[in-house]
């Protein structure tokens, strides 16, 4: 068998092997879901689920995106922002809100549609914690806003103004809220590039940044291991907060590279061959290189970041949440990635721009010549 064909070959097998048993096995009583968004990444992904397991749909949002997409499925036009008269006297036995990011609009449609639902639950995230310093699990105090009235969504303010939500969801549905506290949501159709970045970069080829240490752990949800957790949180009725992240220690940023050098070569065979530089957090730093933004996935862990890639996933493990193998994402992403529009893949959202990166790797190797020549 040729190199690239059992890498095919491995791939697929590591592709089953993903796929969570309950998936596979007969479906519950069908749920009525309703989902506020839906056509566009999470969203998609948590509606293929729904529908594979028998249950009927309904999206509200104002039909701008995607509008094509599950011809099937039931639409109800409007917007968080007060138009939301189209969701009175209906019943649905769940809400998946993926779309809420202020108090005011959830605690609109969660009051709106209190009396006629069983199960509200609300995609929040990690960051509804107020720092990494220590590692958080789902009994961590939670980030506060001076201004809870605040409807400015920034760094400053996304975490506390989450964590409102996920207050203001319970206060009007006592006892049934799920609040689902993803990390980095990755994998196809994620045009944030945080996460496709890297199997986009190996793609491109020649020599390329890679940030810190092979052994820095990083923390990630495929989207569909999400959309998967939110669908069986459905039929179980699973309420409560769960961390919806991989275990801590379970992937490295050199797993990720490593995967994404091996998903290029199968995929595009990239000329030059790409190559990682792997350089000192000090001195990305010192060029300011800013984790995150210009090398997504990856924080420094120190400081308030001592522990970001240290949350528990132990409570959502237990529930039944299943975690993709790396390689698995990693190369369905850069497939999906590789398929995209010239100009999407040309010019990423995240990551280090060509020629920053290309100066700052020319100041390393200028560096690290003298340090191995003094």
């Amino acid at each position: 068998m040729k190199r690239r064909d059992f890498l095919r070959t491995a791939g697929a097998a590591s592709a089953a092997a993903a796929v969570p048993g309950w998936l596979t096995a007969k479906p519950v009583e069908p749920r009525r879901i309703l989902i506020l968004g839906g056509t566009r990444f999470i969203g998609v992904h948590m509606t293929e689920v729904a529908l594979k397991r028998g249950h009927s749909v309904t999206f509200f949002n104002r039909g701008r995106t995607n509008a094509d997409l599950f011809p099937q499925v039931e639409r109800i036009t409007g917007d968080r922002n007060g138009e939301i008269d189209g969701l009175k006297g209906r019943q649905w036995d769940a809400v998946i809100d993926n779309s809420g990011y202020v108090p005011r609009h959830v605690r609109m449609t969660a009051e709106l549609l209190a009396p006629n639902v069983k199960q509200y639950l609300f995609v929040s995230s990690v960051s509804v914690y107020p720092n990494f310093s220590v590692a958080r699990d789902e009994r961590s105090a939670l980030a506060k806003v001076d201004d809870e009235t605040a409807e400015k969504v920034d760094g400053a303010t996304y975490g506390a103004l989450k964590a409102l939500c996920e207050k203001a969801a319970e206060a009007a549905l006592p006892g049934r809220t799920t609040a689902l506290r993803p990390g980095l949501i990755v994998g196809p159709e994620d045009n944030t590039d945080r996460f496709t970045y890297w199997p986009a970069r190996a793609a491109r080829g020649g020599d390329f940044m890679a940030p810190g240490k092979l052994s820095h752990r990083i923390q990630i949800i495929d989207a569909r291991d999400l959309a998967a957790f939110t669908i069986k949180a459905v039929e179980e009725r699973r309420m409560g907060a769960y961390n919806i992240v991989s275990p801590p220690g379970m992937f490295t940023m050199g797993a990720l590279i490593a995967e994404s050098l091996r998903a290029a070569r199968t995929l595009s065979d990239p000329e030059p061959p790409p190559r990682p530089v792997w350089v000192d957090p000090s001195f990305l730093a010192e060029h300011k290189v800013e984790g995150w933004s210009d090398m997504p996935v990856w924080i420094a862990p120190r400081g308030d970041d001592a522990a970001f890639a240290l949350t528990s996933a132990d409570r959502a493990i237990k529930a039944g949440l299943v975690i993709s193998p790396l390689r698995k994402t990693v190369r369905d992403t850069l497939e999906w990635h590789l398929k995209r529009p010239e100009a999407e893949r040309t010019k990423l959202k995240a990551g280090i721009q060509p020629q920053r990166e290309k100066e700052v790797l020319a100041a390393w190797h200028a560096v690290s010549t003298v340090a191995r020549t003094a």
